[in-house]
């Protein structure tokens, strides 16, 4: 019996489906994530290129959208558990051009940015009521890392009963071993995983 044989024997994988009224979130597609020399590489910029198609139909679509971005405090001072792992973290902070979201990302009014100082966009921020304010039953994510702060917020999007989708080629990750283990992982427990031409189909919305 292979891997996945176990996991079909055990009965993961099926699917949650898209629901009527989705949602969009980038997770941390900043400058610093495009970066190599600071916390990119791999697969990162060809996920912010996917994805901005996929922007677009969002906001003729009306749907709601939200972009978190990593940001500290100038003096460090609200750092904790998580930048003893990664302390380079710790030079996001509001002003910071590294922080900044990506120009393909800029926001538009009437879009959310959520700034956290974990991994998930869901912990110590408002995006969750954000959400339920809205009505929203599914949220599309997109972003980078898929093995971090993706995996993170997935976990608790689906903690919160949201119906959650990964978008497969508008996530990134520095290294392609932990992204393409992270998406078999989150597609066996805790996501759908679809491409951003499924997804716009399913809609109806042209990419």
């Amino acid at each position: 019996m292979n891997e996945l044989d176990i996991y079909k024997k055990q009965n993961f994988a099926n699917r949650v489906g898209l629901g009527h009224r989705p949602a969009l979130i980038t997770v941390d597609f900043v400058l610093s994530f495009t970066d190599p020399e600071h916390f990119g590489g791999g697969n990162i910029t060809d996920a912010v290129q996917a994805t901005v198609p996929l922007l677009a139909a969002a906001r003729a679509q009306g749907w709601p959208i939200a972009h978190t971005r990593v940001v500290y405090a100038d003096d460090g001072s609200d750092g904790g558990a998580f930048t003893k792992k990664a302390p380079g973290l710790l030079k996001l902070t509001e002003t910071s051009p590294l922080s900044r979201l990506v120009a393909e990302m800029d926001p538009q009014p009437g879009e959310l940015i959520v700034r956290k100082r974990q991994a998930s966009g869901f912990f110590g921020t408002d995006l969750a009521g954000w959400l339920t304010w809205h009505g929203i039953d599914t949220v599309l994510i997109t972003g980078c890392t898929t093995s971090g702060c993706v995996r993170a917020t997935v976990v608790d999007a689906v903690s919160h009963n949201y119906r959650t989708i990964v978008v497969t080629d508008c996530v990134g990750d520095r290294a392609m071993g932990p992204h393409e283990a992270n998406l078999f992982d989150m597609g066996q427990k805790y996501a759908d995983l679809m491409t951003r031409d499924e997804i716009l189909a399913h809609y109806g919305v042209a990419g």
